[in-house]
């Protein structure tokens, strides 16, 4: 009759309508005041919560409105093979997003690097995971790509990150006198590690002068690097600078081939 399908109507609402809010409560419950691993465990538990209540949700609003659950074994056996070959990067994803959840090789606040995009795991969802990069973008990447293809966790299990700037000087320097102000430019700044300690290495000869690299660790790569670059390289240029020590220009060689004359 009609008010039978009125009521199991909005006995099926209600019961998903309950499903959703539970698991909501549960969720702000297990993610409060959770941080790092721990918080990926818990989103991990909190995804498969979700996901039990809304299936126990839609059997009981199906009983509900009167929809006889043995008649559906046929076609939710087609359903399945429906949902196994068009839904197969769905699933794979949905999957993929339990698995990073559970194996905790991708946590959430991990510094990572995917496909050259560069930035911090603030969200791991059912499908997809969210990674902020510096610079305020957002990229959505489907979890099956963080679990099929290379990922760089610069930040598993040690979230210090080397980093290093190149210096040019001219032949005629005192080398010694210039790896030493090199490693003070690198110590002047508070980000960089005392241990490991930076070091100055005379990495090449160059075309127009002695190439040196300064390299030094940082455990704090999420407050960004150009700056802290940029602060070592204003150092470095004061410390050449006081000291006399050239940086040289770019050189090149003109040859010039004397033709004849033209006929007048």
């Amino acid at each position: 009759s009609l008010r039978t399908i009125i009521e199991g109507t909005l006995t099926a609402g209600a019961v998903l309508l309950l499903s959703l809010w539970v698991s909501a409560a549960i969720e702000a419950r297990l993610l409060r005041s959770a941080t790092g691993g721990e918080l990926s465990l818990r989103k991990a538990v909190s995804n498969a919560t979700r996901a039990l209540l809304m299936f126990v949700g839609l059997i009981v609003a199906l009983t509900a409105v009167g929809i006889d659950l043995t008649a559906l074994s046929v076609l939710g056996g087609a359903i399945g093979v429906g949902i196994g070959l068009g839904l197969q990067k769905l699933a794979a994803n949905y999957v993929s997003g339990f698995v990073i959840l559970a194996e905790r090789s991708m946590r959430i606040g991990d510094n990572v690097r995917v496909d050259t995009f560069e930035g911090v795991i603030t969200d791991i969802n059912a499908r997809y995971s969210v990674i902020r990069s510096l610079t305020g973008r957002e990229s959505i990447v489907p979890n099956e790509m963080l679990i099929t293809s290379r990922v760089e966790n610069l930040s598993l299990a040690d979230p210090r990150v080397w980093a290093s700037t190149v210096v040019s000087v001219a032949y005629d320097s005192d080398v010694d006198l210039v790896m030493r102000l090199l490693l003070e430019a690198a110590l002047s700044s508070e980000r960089v590690l005392r241990e490991p300690a930076p070091n100055v290495a005379l990495s090449a000869f160059g075309a127009d002068g002695l190439e040196f690299t300064v390299g030094y660790w940082i455990a704090d790569p999420h407050n960004g690097q150009l700056g802290l670059r940029s602060d070592i390289n204003l150092a470095i240029l004061r410390a050449l600078r006081t000291h006399g020590i050239e940086i040289p220009y770019p050189q090149r060689v003109l040859h010039v081939t004397q033709t004849p004359p033209l006929p007048r």
